[in-house]
């Protein structure tokens, strides 16, 4: 049985190996890379159009020798000797193919290019090169031939090795040059990437340091406005928000151990007083009196469920709720006096707001002096408060809806009312008054922060507002769309 092949590892390639490598080396490569190929794009751009410069100026040089030499020749006054003085070669030969008239040092009886190359150089009408050592020229020559009268040809021929001297001394430049420009821009590529990323280094280092018992501190803020400073700016913010989540659910966790304690210590005494005296304890008062601490047990276990599925953002059922039946049934419930008008619905979850309408009620009855009045009404688009932002509740936007209009509802109570400074207040979690409205049957203080939390959630608001006297509970939600109420 053959042996399987080994397997290769994942991230063990050339891709592996790179993604292993820093932020600032793979930028610093990869610029370093493009950079390289455009380098040498350039300089081989730069190598071929300075050849092509080059050339074409010796080929202008060489053309105009030779036309000079074509117009002596027709007006017939060509000497034996050809003199110029650019070091151009010159041969003008007969009809027969013989030199007739050349440069000084220039071969007179074997031309520079043989009859079918003239042919096809006067064809084309472009210069051509050929080998100058045969003629005791070093190097290529670059070469024209022009046609005269009767029949003669004019050749002229001149050294391109100037040219390509300068040609390789380019290169050589080039190739010296290039690697270290190279070299010097990765260099500065690589201080200022490592610059750049500082700032990011220093938030990893300030993220490093906050633990669990350092909450309150914060990570660096660069002081350029950059990318760097906005993720700063907002890692910081949600620092501040995670802070204060984490301090809401520490005095969550105090306030309800502190409230848990109550009716435990209760139940705890009255049956610790019943076992030790149980030949006279009335039993029947004691589990009344253990009922009713286990009741309110209950009740505040329920509230923390509530709150704590409020603060998940949880989203409860989007359906339509007659939220006037339901004011109906909280007042016969509560025994209350109504105002209520028919056909107001809401979208929400029935279970929900039942439970605020149960706690304004409960609360304002808990505190009237004789008159409790529950009131609903539908106000028209635009009439009265605009609900906040027709943007975003918890988990739900409510723009659409709130243009079908707002349902407003006042739970109201002639009681002693509550200040001014402190109507905000009151809606915090575990936040009870003074002696007037803080009574043993009033709850753990946790009624009003479930209403508020509970109306967020659906897109609502809810205040409190002098009622001369006492004091008026208004929650606004938006209405129904009519598709949806039908």
């Amino acid at each position: 049985m053959e042996a399987e092949p080994p397997r290769r590892r994942p991230g063990s390639g050339p891709a592996g190996w790179w993604r292993r490598r820093s932020l600032r080396f793979r930028l610093t490569a990869t610029a370093s890379a493009v950079l390289a190929l455009a380098l040498a794009a350039s300089a081989y751009v730069f190598v071929g159009v300075l050849g092509r410069a080059l050339a074409g100026t010796i080929d202008d040089e060489v053309y105009q020798r030779a036309r000079e030499v074509v117009a002596l020749a027709d007006a017939g006054r060509l000497g034996d000797r050809i003199v110029t003085t650019d070091n151009t070669i010159v041969q003008v030969l007969d009809a027969s193919g013989r030199i007739v008239n050349a440069t000084p040092g220039t071969d007179r009886l074997v031309p520079l290019l043989g009859a079918d190359r003239r042919e096809r150089a006067l064809r084309s009408g472009r210069p051509v090169f050929l080998d100058g050592r045969p003629y005791g020229i070093p190097g290529p020559l670059r070469a024209r031939v022009l046609s005269a009268d009767a029949g003669r040809t004019v050749i002229a021929a001149r050294s391109f090795t100037e040219v390509q001297g300068s040609l390789t001394a380019t290169g050589h430049v080039l190739i010296v040059g290039t690697p270290l420009l190279l070299v010097l821009l990765a260099a500065a590529s690589w201080l200022v990437i490592g610059r750049t990323l500082r700032p990011i280094a220093l938030l990893r280092r300030g993220a490093a340091e906050i633990s669990g018992t350092a909450r309150a501190r914060r990570l660096p803020v660069p002081e350029s406005r950059d990318e760097v400073h906005s993720l700063a700016t907002t890692l910081n913010d949600m620092l501040a928000r995670l802070e204060a989540a984490d301090a809401r659910q520490r005095a969550l966790i105090s306030d309800a151990s502190h409230e848990l304690r109550s009716p435990l210590a209760s139940i705890r005494l009255q049956l610790e007083v019943a076992l030790s005296h149980p030949e006279g304890q009335d039993w029947r008062e004691t589990a009344e009196g253990v009922l009713e601490d286990t009741m309110r047990l209950s009740r505040l276990a329920e509230d923390l469920l509530a709150l704590a599925r409020l603060d998940e953002g949880r989203t409860a059922r989007r359906e339509p709720v007659d939220l006037a039946a339901l004011a109906e049934r909280a007042v016969e419930r509560h025994g209350v006096t109504g105002d209520i008008a028919p056909g107001v619905t809401v979208d929400g979850d029935a279970l929900d707001l039942g439970r605020v309408l149960t706690n304004l009620v409960a609360n304002a009855v808990r505190h009237a002096a004789s008159t409790v009045v529950v009131a609903l009404r539908a106000e028209p688009p635009g009439a009265g408060s605009p609900l906040p932002g027709s943007g975003t509740a918890r988990g739900r936007g409510t723009a659409g809806v709130a243009g079908a209009g707002v349902a407003v509802l006042t739970v109201t109570d002639d009681g002693p009312g509550i200040p001014a400074e402190d109507r905000e207040r009151v809606f915090d979690r575990f936040t009870r008054l003074d002696s007037a409205r803080s009574r043993d049957e009033g709850g753990a203080g946790l009624g009003l922060a479930i209403v508020r939390d509970t109306v967020r959630a659906h897109g609502g608001t809810v205040h409190l507002e002098d009622a001369a006297p006492g004091l008026r509970a208004v929650v606004r939600l938006p209405l129904a769309a009519p598709e949806t109420s039908r």
